[in-house]
């Protein structure tokens, strides 16, 4: 179990690495885990069970939460997370939409919904000049992983109330 955490930690970092022909070499978790600002995204990816799905062929495409974006969320929140596996993974699979989805075709969807892998609709729109995806930001796009590709967003989405 410590091994699949610190692997998926590796993979959340390596999404926040820069796009790289040599990040085309590794799958989503693990460029994710080197670009080292995803530990919680890595964390919770290993307690849901989600790491080997995100290291599978895809193609996925992966709105990030940083650290930092998972720091805003309330402690009582993540822990209760914690202790549901199907909610963490559902609220994860939010994070996630099937397809490369680079940036350049998401602003094509601006006010449009994209469905997620946990089967909900996101809303994309553009505020000023930042594209958004519900509530969040996205803050750095197109960081290209063999499997599909990851934008780091600095709010974590929540998926709508069934």
């Amino acid at each position: 179990m410590r091994k699949l955490s610190m692997l998926a930690v590796a993979a959340v970092v390596a999404m926040a690495a820069p796009a790289t022909s040599q990040a085309q070499d590794k799958d989503i978790v693990e460029t994710a885990v080197a670009a080292g600002s995803f530990k919680t995204l890595a964390k919770l990816l290993g307690d849901a069970g989600l790491v080997e799905t995100l290291k599978g062929p895809g193609p996925f495409t992966v709105f990030a939460p940083t650290d930092e974006a998972f720091a805003k969320v309330p402690a009582a929140t993540l822990e209760a997370l914690g202790k549901d596996k199907a909610k963490l993974k559902s609220v994860l699979l939010y994070h996630v939409v099937a397809g490369k989805v680079m940036a350049a075709d998401a602003l094509k969807l601006a006010g449009k919904s994209a469905k997620t892998v946990e089967g909900s609709e996101a809303k994309i729109s553009v505020m000023g000049q930042t594209p958004m995806i519900n509530n969040a930001h996205i803050v750095k796009t197109d960081i290209l992983a063999k499997n599909g590709v990851i934008h780091v967003i600095d709010a974590v989405i929540l998926p709508p109330a069934k």
